[in-house]
């Protein structure tokens, strides 16, 4: 692969089709709203042979293909065939439609590998036919659909039948046609976490979409492990360093999560320390979490469409301070598309507004715990490092299995909100089981 080419959501290898309801209760200048919506939700996908083929179903009593899968090679074709779309009008026969496009829609496609086959259901209101059985066919054959109701006529048990599970991923709401576009980061979002981040980490009685970095990249083979705490580990003198293509094969999503409980003691607790970074094949800098010692800050680099990189230093009040007091942390940043959030043991230090980012190069590398411009390892005692592609998660995500945090915190709250629900650490999951002042218990 050349060092020109980008790789991002944008050039997954998908099959995306979506099936828009065109019945009377939509009406015609809502059906334009939609297209308008699906224009801008489609505008950042790489359309071509080589990644995203999209089709278009639009349904009422009976289906109408109205763009086949990879019809068109580009993006600016596909918008344009999108716009040129006309009103059907009719009754809503939603299962008949979801069938159409499984035996018809998906089964015409000509690529015989495809990492992704993506179907999104868009519908105002009750289908007037069954829709269990084509949309448990759907699942059968692997397509993941999305289900996006829209206004007050909808039916909830419906949309959560038609969607894959869990429904939280899987089903999104608008109000009416005029506010639909207010969901499209999220469906775009969504779109990017099945292209981008098929893997699976499991967090207490649930599965997120994201990379767990210490199992990715191995680091838990060549690092040693700390006696006090069996799940830590101690990142010392070994090359923690790989492939960016072996570790995020499709880039990075749109918005994620970075999340880390460390501790840092001796030279990387004074030193500037890149945390995790990306590099390209040249050498520049293009995501990067930087624990500062000199000047006890928090340093995110990304992308910039005008400059090669952007820098948000996160230095407010003593917080970031406290990272480098050599105790056990656990330090959050929440990226989205506009902004960035730092936070740490589940306060927030700062949130900045970003530039628009460029997806990044993967023919360059990965790397952990490295003095800053320099490819030598600092020693980090490390729990948890993981990217996790759901921003949502930045909430649920908490520090509970610090003890230094858990003190701080009443007990009886404590021992609902962190007993068997979110206490996961590294490369085992902490159950905190008592929380008084003279005993604390992890059973891992």
């Amino acid at each position: 692969i050349c060092h020109s080419v980008v790789f991002s959501c944008s050039t997954a290898v998908n099959d995306l089709v979506y099936i828009m309801d065109g019945s009377w209760s939509v009406g015609s200048d809502d059906f334009e709203t939609a297209k308008r919506w699906l224009v801008n939700v489609t505008s950042g996908l790489d359309v071509s042979s080589h990644y995203s083929q999209v089709g278009v179903v639009q349904y009422s009593d009976t289906p109408r293909l109205e763009i086949p899968l990879g019809l068109h090679k580009t993006t600016q074709d596909l918008i344009k065939a999108i716009e040129d779309i006309s009103y059907l009008g009719g009754n809503t026969q939603t299962g008949r439609a979801i069938k159409f496009t499984v035996d018809h829609v998906f089964a015409s496609s000509q690529r015989s590998e495809v990492k992704n086959r993506i179907a999104v259901v868009v519908t105002d209101g009750k289908s007037q036919d069954d829709v269990m059985d084509a949309s448990v066919e759907s699942r059968a054959q692997g397509i993941k659909v999305f289900a996006v109701g829209v206004g007050t006529e909808i039916t909830t048990s419906e949309l959560v039948t038609i969607a894959n599970k869990p429904e939280g991923e899987y089903v999104l709401y608008a109000e009416d046609y005029t506010n639909i576009d207010r969901i499209r980061d999220a469906m775009e979002q969504k779109l990017c976490e099945e292209s981008v981040c098929p893997t699976r980490i499991p967090v207490a009685s649930r599965d997120e979409k994201g990379f767990e970095l210490i199992l990715g990249m191995k680091i838990h083979q060549k690092a040693k492990k700390i006696q006090e705490l069996c799940t830590a580990i101690c990142l010392t003198n070994t090359c923690f360093k790989f492939v960016l293509r072996e570790i995020f094969p499709e880039g990075l999503p749109p918005s994620y999560v970075f999340v880390s409980t460390l501790r840092l003691k001796g030279p990387s607790s004074r030193e500037k320390l890149d945390l995790w970074r990306v590099l390209s094949k040249d050498g520049q800098i293009q995501a990067a979490v930087t624990l500062n010692g000199q000047d006890k800050s928090v340093i995110f680099t990304t992308t910039n469409t005008v400059n090669e990189e952007q820098i948000v230093t996160f230095d407010a009040q003593v917080l970031p301070r406290a990272l480098f007091d050599g105790s056990w942390h656990q330090l959050k940043v929440l990226v989205r598309p506009r902004r960035v959030s730092c936070f740490l043991d589940d306060q927030q230090i700062q949130d900045e507004a970003l530039d628009a980012v460029v997806p990044i190069y993967i023919n360059g590398k990965t790397q952990i715990s490295k003095r800053s411009g320099s490819d030598a390892t600092l020693p980090t005692e490390i729990q948890k490092l993981r990217l996790y592609c759901d921003p949502q998660q930045s909430e649920r995500e908490t520090a509970c299995e610090i003890y230094s945090v858990v003190r701080k915190q009443n007990t009886t709250v404590l021992y609902y909100s962190c007993d068997l629900i979110d206490c996961d650490v590294g490369l085992g999951l902490f159950n905190v089981i008592s929380t008084s002042d003279q005993q604390f218990l992890i059973k891992y």
